[in-house]
């Protein structure tokens, strides 16, 4: 089995950061990308920053210059550091990993169980 657990959301001011953790564990083989996604009341799941495996970044244009998204694979970690928030980053953050588990056949997606995140105004 294999569960990626987040943590780090929560309610600040606009202005204001936060950051983001989620750690996968399990019977992992290996990792590809790992991202975050957003989902806010009303609207569908958006990617908003994504990393490879060797670290290269991708990230929504509404967050750019704001957010940095960065892995660790000793601990099969991705954070997301979240500055200048602003009340329209209020959603749902889910983690994402592209990853290879033991015992399957390939790679597959595997997502958290989401964070809240509300920035006030």
């Amino acid at each position: 089995q294999v569960q990626l657990v987040e943590s780090g959301g929560g309610l600040v001011q606009a202005g204001g950061s936060l950051r983001l953790s989620c750690a996968a564990s399990g019977r992992i083989f290996s990792i590809n990308a790992m991202g975050w996604y957003r989902q806010a009341p009303g609207k569908q799941r958006e990617l908003v920053a994504l990393i490879t495996s060797r670290g290269s970044t991708n990230y929504v244009d509404s967050v750019k210059g704001r957010f940095t998204i960065s892995r660790d694979n000793a601990k099969n970690a991705v954070y997301l550091q979240m500055n200048s928030l602003k009340p329209d980053d209020t959603a749902v953050y889910y983690c994402n990993a592209d990853l290879f588990a033991l015992g399957t056949l390939g790679a597959q997606a595997y997502w958290g169980q989401g964070t809240q995140v509300t920035v006030s105004s």
